[in-house]
């Protein structure tokens, strides 16, 4: 019989050669009928997968730079309207202080009117109280110098000439 294993050293190599040569063949024509498509496919979805997470990882970054953007220009605005806030609200305090001022400055004009017409009546009455006093003591005085008793004519003209001068 005769044995490949004692054949000539190189022919055996080159047997084994090509029948692992055409069992790789073999091999390659079967997963190509059977799994090639199957195998393409899992390469497919697998790059289809990468290529939507990354648009969908640069959509959310893209839409986070939107916000941020948003939210510093709401930011911006609300330190505006803050400043506008404390703006009128110090406004309405220089209106309330000049008001109070102008309150407090014509009750001081009216209290200083109230209190010269009272020192002007006052002053009326105490004159009025000195002439008729005056009148009195002029009367006296009169009917002592003269000796007589005036009659009322007589004695208020006597006292009226006498205020004129008194007045003057």
């Amino acid at each position: 019989m005769f044995n490949l294993l004692t054949a000539a050293p190189g022919t055996v190599v080159i047997g084994n050669v090509i029948v692992a040569s055409g069992a790789f063949i073999i091999l390659l024509i079967l997963i190509r009928v059977f799994a090639w498509k199957q195998i393409t496919s899992i390469f497919e979805q697998r790059a289809k997968k990468i290529s939507d997470d990354i648009d969908e990882a640069e959509a959310s970054n893209k839409q986070a730079a939107e916000l941020v953007v948003q939210r510093e220009a709401e930011l911006a605005g609300s330190k505006a309207e803050a400043a506008g806030i404390i703006q009128t609200a110090q406004d309405t305090a220089n209106q309330n202080r000049a008001k109070i001022a102008a309150v407090a400055k014509e009750e001081a004009e009216a209290t200083k009117a109230r209190a010269t017409a009272e020192i002007d009546q006052e002053r009326k009455e105490a004159l009025s109280s000195v002439k008729g006093e005056v009148a009195d003591i002029s009367v006296k005085i009169a009917e002592k110098l003269i000796g007589r008793s005036l009659d009322v004519a007589a004695q208020q003209e006597l006292i009226d000439s006498y205020l004129s001068k008194l007045g003057e």
